[in-house]
């Protein structure tokens, strides 16, 4: 019995140590972070999807703080661009890609699986940064669509490439009016 008290008191002392040994590294090797970054971060949509040319929100929100466009994040669209333009006083861009009156809005798409295909690897839940791919390891896979922001993280790591992107078909609640700027005549 009183073997494994002195073994108890060792490891609780040993615990104690190594408690106070962390806790010291902790206040001394504590790296600070930019606050604008962290704001930044805040905002994007943290699908880690690396459509803006980042391999993360982080980076990309370390790369705004820089000096770089405000407006590389497809998956946070219109409403994170206006957040970000308000927080860094600039002016509010369209989405990359979509400058220009001969240049088409980007199609927004989804993954979709071909499920009698799928052998149920479970590599494409791995990579998909928002979870919306659902199922177990060697039964078939899917695809919440409503959750998907149309990365194409997932497709390379398929092995029997049986994913593909498709464009989001409106729904009677997503269905929005496409309205045309009339010209306005000046009166003099």
């Amino acid at each position: 019995m009183t073997i494994l008290i002195y073994s108890l008191l060792a490891l609780g002392i040993i615990a104690l140590i190594f408690g106070a040994i962390l806790g010291y590294a902790n206040i001394k090797f504590k790296v600070e972070s930019d606050p604008l970054v962290d704001q930044i971060d805040e905002i994007l949509p943290q699908t880690q999807c690396g459509q803006c040319g980042y391999p993360g929100c982080k980076p990309y929100a370390e790369a705004i703080a820089n000096g770089d466009d405000i407006n590389k994040c497809p998956p946070g669209g219109d409403a994170t661009i206006q957040k970000l333009a308000d927080m860094m006083g600039v002016e509010a861009k369209p989405l990359a890609g979509t400058e220009g009156d001969d240049v088409q809005e980007p199609v927004k798409t989804v993954a979709y699986i071909r499920e009698d295909e799928c052998i149920g690897c479970t590599k494409c839940i791995q990579a998909c940064p928002v979870d919306a791919i659902v199922g177990a390891a060697k039964h078939m896979h899917t695809v919440i669509e409503d959750e998907c922001t149309g990365c194409d993280l997932c497709v390379e790591p398929c092995p029997v490439d049986c994913i593909d992107m498709l464009p989001v078909q409106p729904k009677p609640d997503t269905w929005r009016w496409q309205l045309q700027a009339i010209p306005v005549k000046q009166i003099n």
